[in-house]
């Protein structure tokens, strides 16, 4: 990913008081989550559907909630791992975090997971950060002031019309959606990496440039690195081609994520024609 090893050489969040300190409660859970990897218990899980869920996703919950409320006790936190959270109408002004995401990676032994949380007002996230622990590697996003990679400002893409660049997935090879739109489009280049999140900063930092998945996506899935792709000039759809609107339900069908917005519309628009 070519991250700095969590050296900063700027201000994470570029100088943004609650963006500096989202960007500090992730970090800390990234070194708690590399420590329990070294407990079997954290580890232990069972299959929920698609999703595999351990014991360090109840710790990571725990230990990220407990940080954003120190930051502002007046800003309710939302969780994957809070079904009452979920379960109430949405506030105006909230912390949407998912403490892992790529859970089964971090259970099985790969890099590929993070920790993040966007702070959510109305319906957009203004505020994000995502911290990937192995490579020690921190993005964080203020909506309107960019985005950064390690304190270090993230540079606005340059186009990449559909063929151009690499594709990126969580498999060793494109599979599925990934592999149709690979061979229609004409995408050589290929990059297996692991959660969600993961794959939309790899777009911002521009290691990659575009993501398609049609599987269940999650507002907390996204809403971090979203915010992260979309100041670096990316787009993020749902497959449909259409925004996430951070209201009402939480769950939607896949996802287009690119560094050239007219090439998420040209993919999407592809799909929704299949």
């Amino acid at each position: 990913m070519g991250g700095t090893g969590g050296a900063a050489t700027g201000e994470p969040g570029g100088g943004h008081p609650l963006a500096e300190a989202v960007a500090g409660a992730v970090t800390e859970v990234g070194v708690l989550l590399r420590e329990w990897r070294a407990d079997a218990a954290a580890l232990r899980g069972v299959w929920e559907g698609s999703q595999f869920k351990a014991e360090a996703d109840a710790r990571a919950h725990r230990a990220l909630s407990e940080r954003l409320t120190a930051i502002d006790p007046g800003i309710p936190v939302v969780s994957e791992e809070d079904p009452d959270s979920l379960a109430r109408e949405r506030p105006p002004r909230y912390w949407l975090i998912d403490p892992i995401d790529g859970t089964a990676s971090y259970a099985h032994g790969f890099p590929g997971y993070v920790t993040q949380a966007a702070l959510v007002i109305g319906d957009r996230p203004e505020v994000a950060a995502v911290y990937a622990p192995e490579p020690r590697t921190l993005y964080t996003a203020v909506r309107g002031r960019g985005a950064r990679r390690d304190g270090v400002p993230l540079p606005r893409h340059r186009a990449a019309p559909p063929g151009h660049g690499v594709l990126t997935d969580n498999t060793p090879e494109p599979r599925g959606i990934a592999a149709r739109v690979a061979e229609h489009f004409g995408y050589d280049g290929y990059l297996e990496s692991g959660s969600i999140s993961l794959k939309l900063c790899l777009i911002a930092e521009g290691t990659a440039h575009l993501f398609v998945k049609d599987v269940p996506v999650r507002d907390w899935d996204v809403a971090a690195p979203g915010l992260i792709l979309a100041e670096t000039g990316g787009l993020l759809t749902r497959l449909d081609g259409t925004p996430f609107r951070y209201r009402g339900g939480y769950e939607h069908t896949g996802l287009v994520g690119g560094a050239d917005p007219a090439t998420c519309r040209t993919v999407a628009r592809w799909l929704a024609d299949r």
